[in-house]
């Protein structure tokens, strides 16, 4: 017999025969069996009785496994001491695994009843009830949980999951999202809540669709959806049919912009930036779009006035930096264009624009008789193309089931320019 502090512990889970009433079924079961994604985790439980011994013995057959033996020997604890809560709940978990649902529920309540915060007792009472399809008892335990523990990440997991099956997605994403800012890297949570704030985008674009199916609202939605898609030509119809029933809506000529810029169409899309220039005078990101556009277009000295205006109201413009730098090297500024291409290398720029950047800084430097620094910038442009390639080949094989040794050598360091 032992004076120590003896342990009970959850699972590990191996939840099968998982029944629900609903479409929900299908992906809540994709993560459900693995139901420990959590650990293990182990509670404090208070030596109560002689048969502590025997609370070890068969915990550790729990762990190990051993089903029958795990259950004889909590069963013989809980009738030598019925006040030992947490053999209640250890109980409760070799019958929910051994799929005694019934029984398993009873042990949890009784645990509960003994002690009424035991962490991960209205958890475990929760996806038992859940996997009996009770699922309005199943989000009563679990929001219980969540009050006694609101920091466990898991629990509100649960809660978002059944309340999606209990079709309550404002619910379940508002449950899903406490879940994520506690667990952020967990890609159960990140896959549930993105299936609960799914729904609740498609309820509020159904909703909208009854409300007014000749809204111009409804044109930009659907062409939004093209935009997501590449659909350019597409979204291009939607967005002319949304500014034909509202023809002075901010923000409808600036996407639409886009959409003509990502297909070439550089006159259309200079008419409508400026077309939301005229309707909003204070829209920065037309101004930015129409700028770089400019500059594209090879007008530098008007394209740069107008990043530079936008740069006075939002300083931190994705690519503003390379963008001002090819506005400087067609001015014939190389000095200016070096500076904002050194910024873009290490900035606020996306990948492929830091690419771009180490290769402009190339022929930058060449342009002002910095060969070894033309000779660094252009290599590191291609050792970064050289990653991207083999990135692409490595994601390529782990989707098709293939593998790939790992690098030898670490990335390479950008050199920095003298």
């Amino acid at each position: 017999m032992k004076d120590q502090t003896e342990t009970a512990v959850w699972g590990p889970g191996r939840f099968r025969g998982l029944r629900l009433p609903n479409a929900i079924a299908g992906f809540v079961a994709t993560t459900f069996c693995a139901l420990l994604f959590l650990g293990v985790l182990v509670v404090s439980a208070k030596a109560q009785a002689p048969e502590n011994e025997e609370f070890r013995q068969a915990t550790e057959a729990m762990r190990q496994g051993k089903l029958e033996e795990a259950e004889r020997g909590f069963a013989a604890v809980v009738k030598a001491s019925p006040a030992f809560a947490e053999a209640h709940f250890n109980l409760g978990l070799v019958l929910e695994e051994q799929g005694n649902h019934e029984e398993a529920i009873a042990s949890f309540k009784k645990a509960l009843a003994l002690k009424p915060k035991l962490h991960g007792a209205n958890l475990f009472l929760g996806l038992a009830e859940f996997r009996l399809n009770r699922v309005g008892e199943a989000i009563v335990a679990l929001k219980k949980e969540t009050t006694a523990y609101p920091k466990d990440a898991g629990a509100w997991m649960w809660l978002g999951v059944a309340q999606l099956a209990n079709q309550q997605p404002d619910d379940a994403a508002e449950s899903l999202d406490c879940a994520a800012k506690l667990d952020p890297k967990n890609v159960d949570i990140l896959y549930h809540r993105g299936q609960a704030h799914l729904l609740v985008s498609k309820e509020s674009y159904t909703a909208m669709f009854k409300a007014d199916p000749k809204s111009w609202r409804v044109h930009q939605v659907l062409a939004q959806t093209a935009a997501e898609a590449d659909r350019h030509e597409e979204a291009i119809v939607e967005y002319l049919a949304a500014i034909k029933l509202a023809p002075t809506q901010p923000g409808l000529h600036e996407e639409l912009g886009t959409q003509y810029r990502s297909l070439g169409k550089m006159d259309e899309a200079d008419a409508a930036f400026r077309r939301e220039l005229e309707i909003d005078p204070h829209n920065v990101l037309a101004q930015y779009k129409l700028g770089v556009l400019q500059v594209e277009k090879g007008n530098a000295g008007e394209g740069k006035k107008l990043i530079v205006a936008s740069l006075r109201e939002k300083p931190n413009l994705l690519n503003s930096d390379y963008n001002l730098g090819r506005a400087e090297m067609l001015l014939g500024n190389d000095t200016a264009a070096a500076e904002d291409f050194e910024k873009a290398t290490t900035g606020n720029s996306d990948s492929e624009t830091v690419q771009q950047a180490w290769y402009q800084l190339g022929i930058v430097y060449r342009r002002m008789h910095r060969l070894e620094d033309a000779q660094k910038a252009l290599a590191m442009f291609q050792q970064l193309k050289d990653q991207e390639a083999q990135g692409l080949q490595r994601a390529m094989k782990k989707y098709t089931g293939q593998h790939d040794a790992p690098p030898s050598e670490p990335p390479p360091t950008p050199p920095r320019p003298e």
